[in-house]
């Protein structure tokens, strides 16, 4: 069956890791929450512009959401309320992704950037810089060492590595 609910097109959605629930972000600026049956559990709202992508924490606790809003937002699922909004980024932020032990979330943006934020603080890490376009996705390795950034502009993927105190960038794929 399809979930329906959103008043917008939908342009991204996710499974929470223990396959209970569906998190979807919309247009219409909502993050709407779903049973894996396809009931409506909730919804998120707090975005100003389109939500672009969402994740969840790797225990399920919380989920993230960017927007074309030039942010990020941290939810509670559990109490379906905004944990924080994580400003830094001059463009909108296009993709998130959760880090496999939970201790930080990377954005990707249109300002051609891909920020670190430490998910216990809040607080932004570090700005990795190499792209010379738009951020379009991110991602990062099961063991959470090496991020890869992908560009539509400048037609790469970079690779990052994550394993020592400051960010390296690894290489470029083209």
């Amino acid at each position: 069956g399809s979930l329906t609910g959103h008043s917008g097109s939908v342009w991204s959605v996710a499974w929470s890791l223990d396959g209970e629930t569906i998190a979807s972000g919309s247009s219409d600026r909502s993050v709407l929450l779903w049973s894996k049956t396809g009931k409506h559990k909730g919804t998120l709202e707090g975005h100003s512009d389109d939500v672009t992508c969402v994740a969840w924490s790797p225990d399920g606790e919380f989920a993230a959401s960017t927007s074309d809003d030039r942010t990020l937002k941290i939810w509670n699922v559990q109490t379906m309320q905004e944990v924080c909004t994580l400003t830094g980024h001059s463009g909108k932020v296009r993709c998130v992704a959760w880090s496999p032990d939970g201790e930080f979330v990377a954005s990707a943006s249109y300002d051609t950037t891909v920020k670190i934020w430490n998910a216990m603080t809040m607080q932004e890490v570090c700005s990795l810089k190499g792209h010379s376009s738009s951020v379009e996705s991110v991602a990062l390795s099961p063991n959470g060492k090496t991020l890869a950034s992908a560009s539509r502009g400048d037609r790469t993927v970079r690779l990052w590595d994550l394993s020592g105190e400051t960010p390296v960038e690894k290489g470029t794929l083209t």
